[in-house]
């Protein structure tokens, strides 16, 4: 049986991929011999920004600086919990300057910004679930983000964190594993984690969608959702048939350019929660 599902209205961060290339490559999806389409690649990613506008969301922009080809993955830049603003500190130098330029956006804005002094990739590796266990956030290391970013986070956000051990190179960062399709559940593949890592899961979401390899690798679990809509990449056709039963409606998205960077939906917007 399929409770009512209701949308709840979202405020997001976005940052055209005006200036998005693969000119590296730190993860496993990039390849520097594939060229992008700069023009389709800020068509799809316009085509993404309207379709959350139309479903009734704010979305903010971030400038896009020449030279930070990545800027387009506005998720990673920092991890926004009940107006507190846990920055980013990424793993590769290539990444590194992107941290400024969010700080700079979040101080402009009047949010109470804390600096971090551990590597971490902000919401690529952090998922807020507000009514989850009484707010719980959820907390990816393995690959790109360190284990003590998670206990920094904990005293930073005054939330509780769970941490889950990513072993599976493919999904470096929790993003493209897991996502939350309403403020207490969950969507995620379970081979992305460790067998403990797993266990905890299973225990904190016993409801949860499971997804399959198939659905992951179309990187359909780096998705976005407002407790209704779920908006994914429309590549993820199976995972969104399991979305639809589970009551939910699935919105698929074209979004082959910027996959090309290792990233989808999720990778491309920030939650501003107030």
């Amino acid at each position: 049986m399929n409770q009512q599902r209701v949308p709840r209205k979202r405020t997001y961060l976005m940052c055209s991929p005006e200036h998005f290339a693969v000119e590296y490559a730190i993860n496993p999806w990039m390849d520097v011999t594939t060229a992008v389409d700069a023009e389709l690649a800020v068509k799809q990613w316009d085509r993404l920004r309207e379709t959350l506008v139309g479903l009734g969301h704010d979305v903010h922009l971030l400038t896009p600086e020449a030279g930070l080809p990545d800027m387009v993955f506005a998720a990673n830049g920092a991890f926004v919990v009940d107006g507190t603003v846990y920055g980013a500190q990424f793993k590769h130098e290539q990444r590194a300057a992107e941290a400024a330029a969010h700080r700079a956006f979040y101080e402009s804005q009047g949010w109470r910004f804390i600096a971090p002094s551990e590597t971490n990739e902000g919401e690529g590796d952090f998922a807020y679930l507000p009514e989850a266990h009484g707010g719980l956030v959820l907390a990816g290391h393995g690959f790109r983000t360190e284990l003590p970013a998670h206990a920094e986070a904990q005293e930073a956000l005054g939330r509780p964190v769970v941490s889950l051990r990513l072993v599976d190179p493919r999904f470096y960062h929790l993003d493209v594993a897991l996502a939350s399709i309403d403020d207490e559940n969950i969507v995620y593949f379970p081979g992305a984690f460790s067998a403990a890592s797993q266990k905890v899961l299973t225990q904190l979401f016993p409801d949860a969608v499971i997804a399959d390899d198939e659905d992951a690798m179309s990187f359909g679990l780096n998705l976005v959702s407002d407790g209704l809509n779920v908006v994914l990449n429309s590549e993820a056709t199976r995972l969104a048939g399991k979305l639809k039963a589970a009551g939910y409606h699935p919105v698929p998205v074209e979004l082959a350019e910027v996959k090309k960077g290792g990233g989808s939906v999720k990778c491309c917007i920030a939650e501003l929660r107030h």
